[in-house]
């Protein structure tokens, strides 16, 4: 999810900065172009913090005591909590909402901070849900999912499987279609020479 958001938003413009604690998801964030830095070092430059960790306080008292005037911040990895919301009103001299969805808390010298959706996932709680451009391939998923189950669930062990691979490269491939995208398809001679171990260095 937190990949998919930076890559999205790195896609309409913004200059993103990824924070981490993986450190084989900080080099993959590193060698997919992103800046990294700790949370704290991030807070004094950033303008929009959208956390998807599925942790608490990912977003806490020493952040918002460094946050720029303006800055706003958005949950969009699980419940309430990953701002620290009790802190950020504690600290606040004053609580206003400025419009739906958005609170605006004031602090002591004056800088403002904007909490989108009660912290809550930001695309349920302020938005209209998932997008329908998400939420198509999402279904087909499910669908083709269930349609496997019920054609293989005979040759099935009682146990959680991935979805298989086939499926999700049909629906992709659906979608791109949809989108109006073609790709290259492998000749008959590159498929041959990918499944042999004989021939190459």
């Amino acid at each position: 999810c937190s990949r998919g958001i930076a890559t999205r938003a790195r896609g309409m413009g913004a200059n993103v900065v990824v924070t981490e604690i993986d450190p084989l998801r900080a080099l993959e964030a590193v060698m997919d172009g992103f800046r990294v830095m700790p949370m704290l070092k991030a807070a004094e430059i950033g303008d929009i913090f959208v956390t998807s960790t599925g942790d608490v306080n990912v977003i806490d008292k020493p952040h918002f005591e460094v946050m720029k005037d303006g800055a706003i911040l958005a949950n969009s990895g699980h419940f309430n909590v990953e701002v620290n919301i009790p802190a950020l009103e504690e600290m606040a001299i004053e609580k206003r909402r400025i419009r739906d969805f958005v609170d605006q808390y004031v602090m002591p010298d004056g800088r403002r901070l904007s909490l989108l959706g009660e912290g809550r996932l930001v695309n349920l709680a302020a938005a209209e849900g998932h997008p329908a451009s998400v939420m198509d391939m999402s279904f087909a998923n499910q669908a083709l999912g269930a349609e496997y189950m019920v054609k293989q669930g005979k040759n099935l062990e009682k146990k959680v499987y991935s979805v298989p691979k086939e499926i999700d490269r049909q629906i992709a491939r659906l979608k791109l279609k949809a989108m109006g995208v073609e790709i290259d398809t492998l000749t008959p001679e590159q498929e041959k020479y990918l499944e042999s171990w004989q021939e190459g260095t």
